[in-house]
């Protein structure tokens, strides 16, 4: 045999092991074009209703300077934020309905697949800047949100259903079907499965998971629990059951990335069975449906052919019609082979680092892994636990007096009979999601944290009283529960004294 033979044999070898190797991985790695769409349109509308229906209508409150969280304090204590928000160059309502009016512009070409991979751009870069601008109204579900748009910028969302893919008329039945494997789709595959399988290895470093009383202990969490949650909260044996199955399945979430078709759709339907039943139940914002949305990833062809009858190309032919051709449109010129090289290589290591790091923060936020001494102090310790390794023990609220200048006290502390005023339900003591969130970072903050809210209660005050206020008090007011309800009396804890 020849050297040149021996080459080719060695060729045909190696070229036969990539073979079977991505017969493995590509229904396991790879992701249906149609399931890209799919998540696409399901981000785009997740933004939108994050934008249009919790930001807005708390912008006021929340991100300008006459709200809780003025740009001075966020310099303060998030200097890093503060300096790299778009949103906190000015403290005027209208400047940040203006920034959330284009982020809603952004979201819904995204939606629709119009200059999709600018639009992912924008909706990144806004909603990056809209979360610097305050920290105190994040949950998990919004960095979630964040990173899979991040890693979207780096997969084709516009090949399927999209206005881009029918003005470029290259949407045809047939053309584009099948399976896109590329480090982009294991990246983003890869990412979701950790974030599962960290929370459900938490779950076996607690007590109250282990034996089956977190969940019916989490529905007497009044500040979380709405809609349908105070009606099944009376359901004990289906909680404590529902207990066990949330930490099997949570466990068994890395089969996501083991089976494939039947198995894989039942156990991905059986996730956004579960990530629904918490929308339906609990009050957790963006959170369980940036779950869902990429959970539709994980979906086979086969459901994807079944599905695509209601939204064939000729459906988006009709809109895309109305769309102008050359709006947004970019040319560049063209460049050497070798460039497109290297800037593939560049976005694979990108790929890979992204993914390492997300991936060191959730086990370092967890406390499974040391944090790593480059990580910044805003973001130490920060994870996507949800409820583990321990769901809070108590259910807790702010109440805040004043005392007015005719020497009237006025305020939600106590009731009529001087004693600590318990709500009905204590979600109506926050009157929104960003209300809870924020009440919820301010429960172990410092003084600086709670001057702006007594600030803001002492505004309240003056429009709502004849006479002025002198001080404002801020309490924080905290009732311990049990799987069946509230146990003892609430405690309040003066937080802050403030001279209006």
């Amino acid at each position: 045999m020849t050297s040149t033979e021996a080459i080719d044999g060695e060729r045909t070898v190696a070229l036969s092991v990539r073979r079977k190797v991505r017969r493995v991985l590509e229904p396991r790695l790879g992701i249906d074009l149609r399931a890209l769409a799919a998540f696409r349109i399901a981000l785009g509308l997740v933004v939108l209703a994050d934008l249009l229906f919790v930001r807005l209508p708390g912008v006021t409150t929340f991100y300008t300077d006459s709200g809780v969280l003025p740009r001075s304090t966020l310099a303060e204590l998030y200097p890093a934020f503060a300096s790299a928000s778009l949103h906190a160059l000015s403290g005027s309502t209208w400047f940040q309905i203006l920034l959330v009016g284009v982020g809603v512009v952004a979201a819904f070409l995204l939606t629709v697949g119009y200059r999709t991979r600018l639009a992912t751009l924008v909706t990144v870069v806004l909603l990056a800047s809209l979360h610097a601008r305050n920290p105190l109204v994040l949950n998990g579900g919004d960095t979630i949100l964040l990173s899979l748009l991040v890693l979207g910028l780096f997969l084709p969302l516009e090949r399927r259903w999209s206005i881009d893919t029918q003005l470029r008329a290259t949407d045809r039945v047939g053309e584009s079907d099948g399976r896109l494997f590329s480090v982009a789709t294991a990246a983003i595959l890869v990412h979701f499965v950790t974030i599962y399988a960290v929370n459900g290895a938490l779950k076996f470093h607690s007590e109250s998971w282990t034996s089956g009383t977190a969940v019916p202990r989490i529905f007497q969490l009044e500040q979380y629990v709405v809609w349908l949650g105070p009606w099944i909260a009376d359901w004990g044996p289906v909680l404590a059951v529902s207990n066990w199955a949330w930490t099997v399945l949570l466990c068994g979430s890395v089969l996501l990335l083991v089976f494939t078709d039947r198995l894989r759709i039942a156990l991905a339907l059986s996730f956004i069975g579960a990530q629904l039943g918490l929308a339906a139940t609990m009050r957790l914002g963006a959170f369980p449906f940036a779950m869902v949305a990429a959970l539709l990833l994980f979906l086979p062809p086969r459901v994807w052919e079944r599905l695509e009858v209601f939204v064939s190309p000729e459906r988006w032919r009709s809109v895309a019609e109305r769309f102008p051709r050359s709006l947004f449109a970019l040319e560049f010129p063209t460049l050497p082979d070798t460039f497109y090289r290297g800037a593939r290589l560049a976005r694979s290591a990108f790929l890979v680092v992204f993914l390492v790091t997300i991936v060191t923060w959730q086990l370092a936020g967890a406390g499974l892994v040391d944090s790593p001494s480059s990580m910044p102090d805003e973001i130490e310790g920060a994870s996507w636990s949800f409820f583990a390794p321990n769901p809070p023990e108590a259910y807790w609220w702010y109440a805040w007096e004043a005392d007015l200048e005719g020497g009237e006290t006025v305020g939600t502390l106590v009731d009529d009979s001087g004693e600590i005023d318990r709500p009905p339900d204590a979600a109506d003591r926050d009157p929104s999601v960003l209300w809870k969130r924020y009440g919820s970072e301010l429960r172990y903050a410092g003084q600086t944290h709670y001057e702006p809210l007594a600030e803001y209660r002492c505004e309240q005050a003056l429009e709502g009283y004849d006479d002025p206020p002198e001080t404002v008090t801020v309490y924080y007011v905290e009732q311990p529960v049990a799987t069946d309800g509230p146990v003892g009396e609430p405690t309040a804890e003066t937080r802050l004294e403030y001279a209006c």
